[in-house]
């Protein structure tokens, strides 16, 4: 009588656990759908990919149209460009290096360039290798020159800096580019293998990449912008500091588990507060943090010519969010930023 007795509790039990799970998952499903179809009312957007994960378990929905007037949905093969979320991983592999001991943060950035650069500093104080990854270098947001490497170092003469490196943050597409060429300098591979083998392949992200053959470019993505016009792909010319991957939701799932996984070394480092911006606002390796009494997030956003997209790390809840949309104009991720944090707190 006692066994049957337990045998019906365990069996309650699982049931219950199993509810549960389906009414959890449930819940993160009709919270994807409402939000997804709210933000499909806005007629400047055609369609969305989102992805949550929440502890462990992954989910993937996709909504609207790629094409206007084809009704062709997005699916998880579908290829997006990450724009400069790319940044991310170029703060990863800078931790990477910094816990391999081939640079550090206090490093001069010029021991690694292969001119003297005297006007890359501003009076004795030079610009130092954390100073790139916290946009507090004192660079332009876009190089002098861009057209090639070769013309990027002739780029870097020109530039003034105007305030002491370290003490102004001011968002720049230059700075990570250097970051990815002095990766390169120290580990003697391009960048884009350095990417594939430290971050793609361990993490089983086979879909990622910079490189696109004719198939991959027939999955890729075309934009919109808020006339309707279809906008042109980003084309990488210099390393892939700053943006050029490619991606689709199913593997920025796989990078989410990456982000969360509280045993890598790498990952920890690259969280780290490096620059404090305000009284809960800090930099790390191309994250930005939000942390105050009730929250901790890490952050990115991407925008390119014809598409946008937030990566949202929420290591408290264990919890990671990934949006995109084939639009892009000047309120889109304002917009974007909104559903994230509306979605976070129907799941939460």
């Amino acid at each position: 009588m006692k066994i049957k007795h337990l045998t019906l509790i365990f069996i309650i039990a699982l049931c219950s656990c199993k509810s549960v799970q389906q009414i959890n998952q449930q819940n993160v499903d009709d919270a994807i759908s409402k939000n997804a179809v709210q933000l499909l009312n806005d007629k400047r957007f055609h369609s969305v990919s989102i992805a949550v994960l929440k502890d462990g378990k992954s989910t993937i929905k996709h909504f609207g149209e790629l094409t206007i007037g084809k009704g062709n949905k997005p699916n998880d093969s579908t290829l997006y460009e990450l724009a400069s979320v790319t940044k991310t991983f170029t703060g990863y592999m800078a931790a990477k290096a910094i816990l391999d001991k081939k640079i550090n943060l206090n490093d001069d950035i010029r021991i690694y360039l292969n001119e003297g650069y005297p006007n890359l500093e501003f009076e004795g104080e030079p610009i130092r290798i954390k100073h790139l990854i916290t946009h507090t270098s004192g660079f332009p947001n876009f190089p002098p020159k861009g057209e090639n490497k070769d013309a990027f170092f002739e780029g870097l003469k020109l530039i003034k800096i105007e305030s002491k490196p370290g003490e102004v943050y001011s968002y720049s597409n230059t700075a990570p580019e250097v970051t990815a060429y002095i990766l390169e300098k120290v580990y003697q591979k391009s960048y884009e293998k350095l990417v594939d083998e430290f971050i793609l392949k361990p993490n089983k992200m086979n879909q990622t990449k910079f490189s696109l053959n004719d198939n991959d470019k027939k999955r890729l993505v075309k934009g919109y912008n808020d006339q309707n016009k279809l906008m042109p792909n980003f084309t990488k010319t210099l390393w892939g500091g700053i943006a050029g991957l490619h991606s689709t939701p199913s593997d920025l799932v796989k990078y989410m588990k990456l982000q969360l996984d509280k045993s890598n070394p790498i990952v920890t480092e690259s969280h780290r507060k490096l620059h404090k911006e305000a009284s809960d606002f800090w930099e790390s390796y191309h994250w930005y943090i939000i942390e105050n009494s009730d929250k901790l997030i890490y952050r990115h956003h991407g925008g390119i010519y014809g598409m946008q997209n937030w990566l949202v790390i929420y290591p408290k809840q264990n919890i990671g969010i990934f949006i995109i949309t084939n639009t892009s104009f000047n309120e889109t991720g304002e917009i974007l930023e909104k559903v994230v944090d509306k979605l976070f707190e129907d799941i939460n």
